[in-house]
């Protein structure tokens, strides 16, 4: 095999998050429902012979030493692989969203490289690799919607309807760094205690009587007002909104039927802003490269 083209490495949502503690390392403790949705990048891997690993760029300059980079190159030290790579990245994530785009690129590039270089590692083991790279690098190589706990490590799969959610991003990213260090960031939000089905409590917490929530959005707000701006702007079209990840981007479900409940309003977006109607996946597209 000499190249794999077209590899997807979608975004996710955070239907909600809350931080329930935060270990003596400094490392925060979350539980999550993490949902894929269509919005992607795109990947294509090339095999190089010389061993050398080099990343190529189509739009969006990344920076010199990405997530892709130091996933392949620290997949290739473990699997002591003589064979390198050319990575070419279409980038269509935007930048500090909290949508998980550069750790979903690292995701795929270690699921595509188990293929291009036949190394046919079974996912427990990419996934505790990637977990040294990015606590969210795990839940995109795990292949479906997970409810995830810890520090990122412990997934739980979910069975959830396929949501429509209106997702937009203002122009300010927001550095997760200074959301968890901030001193207003909740963190003693009660654990989740789930009996019975994990599917209907992660159903029933997510929206009905406003239970859950993103306890990172009230200091996201603080700074920067374009994420309440966000919030508002979806909340006045679709009548609920929420703030994924430790980004700026919010989002709102828009209904689980064929077609969403409502168009995307893309000629009202204000000047600067990204958005879409993404669709919830369910399973990863590269879900079956990996036992």
């Amino acid at each position: 095999m000499r190249a794999l083209f077209d590899l997807p490495a979608p975004a996710k949502l955070n239907l909600f998050l809350h931080v329930i503690g935060r270990r003596a390392d400094g490392y925060h403790l979350l539980q999550s429902p993490f949902v894929l949705i269509d919005w992607c990048d795109t990947l294509h891997l090339e095999r190089r012979v010389d061993g050398r690993v080099q990343r190529h760029d189509i739009g969006a300059t990344l920076p010199d030493d990405d997530l892709c980079l130091r996933a392949a190159r620290l997949l290739q030290a473990e699997a002591s692989q003589p064979l390198g790579v050319d990575i070419t990245i279409e980038k269509r994530l935007p930048w500090g969203a909290g949508l998980g785009g550069g750790s979903s690129d690292a995701a795929t590039v270690l699921l595509g490289l188990n293929q291009l270089w036949g190394l046919h590692w079974p996912r427990t083991r990419l996934a505790t690799l990637g977990a040294s790279l990015g606590a969210d690098v795990p839940f995109f190589i795990g292949g479906q919607d997970a409810f995830v706990e810890g520090i990122g490590e412990r997934l739980r799969p979910l069975q959830l309807p396929r949501q429509w959610y209106a997702v937009v991003k203002p122009p300010t990213p927001l550095p997760t760094a200074q959301i968890f260090t901030h001193p207003a960031l909740t963190r003693d939000t009660e654990a989740v205690i789930v009996e019975g089905s994990l599917d209907d409590a992660c159903r029933q917490m997510d929206w009905a009587g406003g239970q859950g929530r993103n306890d990172l959005q009230p200091v996201a707000e603080s700074l920067c007002p374009e994420v309440a701006q966000a919030a508002r702007w979806l909340e006045a079209r679709f009548g609920n909104s929420r703030m994924t990840g430790s980004g700026s981007a919010v989002f709102a479900r828009a209904g689980t039927g064929d077609v969403p409940v409502a168009t995307f309003p893309q000629a009202e977006l204000p000047a600067g802003w990204e958005g879409r109607m993404c669709r919830g996946l369910g399973r990863h597209p590269l879900a079956d490269w990996a036992d």
